[in-house]
C-alpha cells in the first residue's frame, strides 16, 4: 500500500463541514499515515487484533479511508471472516470505485465462500486495469474449472504459458482441469511437465496426480512407480498409499494391496471406506472370515452400501443364497441405479436355478434407461 494523500482526506475539512487549518490538516495526515504503515505491518506478522485496532483509529477520523476499509476487509480475510470483510472491500469500492487493492481482496473471498462467479466477474473488472496480471488470471482460470467451464478454464490457462511458459499454477491447473473432464492423457501431458522441470523438488501433490492418471488409464506399474517415489518422502501420505493400494487392487495383486489399506487404517482407524476396500481384499483372496470382520468394523462406524454388499457377497459364496438375496433386495430399494446389484442378484438366482427371475431382475434395471454393458452381457448369456 501508498501512504494516504491529502486530496482523500475530506479536502480538509472536519466531518462538520468546517474548514480545517493547514496544520491540524498536515498532523492529521501524517498520523493516519503512521497508522497505515503500522497496521500493515502488523498485519504481515499476523497481529491481526492490534492491526484492526489501527485502521479502526484511522476510521474514526476518516470513515471513508481507503487504506483503512481494505486494511480491516485483509484483516477480517486472514481471520477467516469472509463475510464480514465483503462488507469492507464493497464499502471501500462504493468511494474508491476500481481500487484493485480492495478488488483482488473481495474476488478471493467469494472464492473462499465458493461463489465462483462474483469472484471471476470481480476478477475481471481488475483486469481492466491490469489485464497482464498472472496471480489473477491463473485466479480466474481457477474459478472458471470450478465452474466446470472448460473452454474458458483453459482459455486463460494458456493465455498466461504465453506470457510464462514454466507457470507452475497454469501448468497444474490445466493438469486439474483434464482430470476433472477424465481426460487422463491430456492431464498427464501437463502434470509430466511440472516433473520434466523439478525432478528433485517437485510437489509431493505432482508425483500423486501422475500416479492417479495412470490409476485411471489402468497402467498400474506406471503408477506405482510415482506412487513409490511419493512414499520415499512421506511414508504415511494419504492419497500415496491409497494410490499404490488401488493399483494392487488393479493388478489383482490383493494381497499385496492389503499391505497399504492397513498402514492406511493405522492412522485412521475408522475410514469405513478402507475398511470396506480391505475387507473386499480379504474376499478376493477367500479369507472369508476376516472379509466379514472389516465389513462389520465398517457397518460399526455408520451403513455403508459397499459394505453391505461385501457381506452378501461372501453369504453368496458360502451357499447362502436366500440371505444374500434378502440384502441385495434391500440395497436395491435404498439404491435402485446400482447396476452392480443387480448384477449380484440375478448371480443368486442362477445359483438357485431361478433362470426366469434372474432375467427378470435384470430387465427391471434396463426398464429404468440406464445403460450398463455388463447388464446386457448378461442378459443375453442369460437368453442363451
Amino acid at each position: 500500500m501508498t501512504e494516504t494523500n491529502e486530496a482523500e482526506l475530506h479536502n480538509g475539512e472536519f466531518h462538520d463541514g468546517s474548514p480545517k487549518d493547514p496544520l491540524a490538516r498536515t498532523q492529521e495526515i501524517s498520523e493516519i499515515s503512521d497508522l497505515s504503515k503500522q497496521g500493515y505491518q502488523m498485519l504481515k506478522e499476523n497481529r491481526i487484533t492490534e492491526a484492526m485496532e489501527r485502521f479502526n483509529r484511522i476510521l474514526e477520523v476518516d470513515d471513508n479511508n481507503n487504506y483503512a476499509l481494505v486494511g480491516m476487509g485483509d484483516a477480517a480475510r486472514k481471520r477467516g471472516g469472509f463475510r464480514e470483510a465483503v462488507n469492507y472491500y464493497q464499502r471501500c469500492l462504493t468511494h474508491h470505485p476500481g481500487n484493485n487493492y480492495a478488488l483482488f481482496g473481495l474476488a478471493d473471498c467469494y472464492k473462499a465462500l465458493n461463489q465462483f462467479h462474483k469472484a471471476i466477474e470481480i476478477w475481471e473488472q481488475y483486469l481492466l486495469h491490469d489485464n497482464t496480471n498472472i496471480t489473477v488470471l491463473t485466479r480466474v482460470a481457477d474459478a472458471y474449472r470450478k465452474i466446470r467451464d472448460f473452454k474458458h478454464s483453459k482459455a486463460v490457462y494458456l493465455k498466461v504459458l504465453e506470457m510464462e511458459e514454466r507457470n507452475p499454477y497454469a501448468i497444474i491447473g490445466l493438469g486439474h482441469l483434464h482430470y476433472d473432464f477424465k481426460e487422463y492423457r491430456e492431464a498427464l501431458f501437463y502434470w509430466e511437465k511440472m516433473f520434466e522441470f523439478n525432478h528433485e523438488g517437485v510437489d509431493i501433490r505432482v508425483l500423486t496426480s501422475i500416479g492417479n492418471c495412470h490409476r485411471k488409464l489402468k497402467t498400474f506399474e506406471e503408477g506405482i512407480t510415482y506412487f513409490e517415489t511419493a512414499l520415499r518422502r512421506e511414508p504415511y501420505n494419504f492419497y500415496a498409499l491409497f494410490g499404490m493400494a488401488d493399483c494392487y487392487r488393479g493388478m489383482n495383486q490383493q494381497e499385496r494391496s492389503l499391505d497399504y489399506w492397513n498402514r492406511i487404517l493405522e492412522q485412521d482407524p475408522r475410514n469405513k471406506v478402507i475398511l470396506t476396500r480391505a475387507g473386499d481384499a480379504y474376499r478376493h483372496m477367500e479369507n472369508y472370515e476376516m472379509a466379514v470382520e472389516y465389513y462389520q468394523r465398517a457397518l460399526n462406524i455408520e451403513f455403508d452400501t459397499y459394505a453391505v454388499l461385501g457381506l452378501a457377497v461372501v453369504a453368496k459364496a458360502q451357499g447362502r443364497y436366500a440371505e444374500a438375496q434378502e440384502s441385495l433386495g434391500r440395497l436395491i430399494q435404498q439404491d435402485p441405479k446400482n447396476y452392480r446389484l443387480y448384477l449380484e442378484q440375478a448371480d443368486c438366482c442362477l445359483k438357485r436355478g431361478e433362470k426366469h427371475r434372474a432375467r427378470e431382475t435384470l430387465e427391471s434395471f434396463q426398464r429404468m434407461g440406464i445403460r450398463s454393458q455388463a447388464i446386457t452381457e448378461m442378459l443375453e448369456k442369460i437368453k442363451d
